[in-house]
């Protein structure tokens, strides 16, 4: 073990850490973004399906108060105004989650900002 941190330490100079980490940040950035896209579209859908799902409970409050012979059409309007609710926390947590990948992304293009200027400093030439 001590031979294996030798060597390790021996190849992991802080030009090696360095580029290591830029390969690191190059390859999450596709896919936070990736992400990032992928649950806006998941938040857009979820908001149409809560529209929806008003657009229907309206639709049978209106169908139970027109009805000649009574329905009871309460207990149906209760489930699609709980599945509502439960669309709008699940709308909830996309959105704070967008927002951490919000957060990562600016962090990680930020990052690779700062250490791509280090490396043009210490007179490293990539690509």
């Amino acid at each position: 073990p001590r031979r294996l941190r030798a060597k390790m330490a021996a190849g992991s100079g802080p030009g090696a850490r360095e580029l290591f980490a830029e390969g690191l940040l190059q390859f999450l950035r596709p896919a936070v973004r990736q992400l990032d896209r992928h649950v806006h579209s998941v938040r857009e859908s979820q908001v149409e399906l809560r529209e929806h799902i008003d657009s229907l409970a309206t639709e049978l409050c209106r169908i139970n108060e027109d009805q000649k012979v009574a329905l009871d059409l309460d207990p149906y309007v209760k489930k699609l105004l709980n599945a509502r609710r439960r669309v709008v926390l699940v709308n909830n947590i996309l959105q704070n989650a967008q927002e951490r990948l919000r957060r990562l992304n600016h962090s990680v293009a930020k990052e690779t900002v700062r250490r791509r200027a280090m490396l043009e400093a210490g007179g490293y030439q990539g690509k």
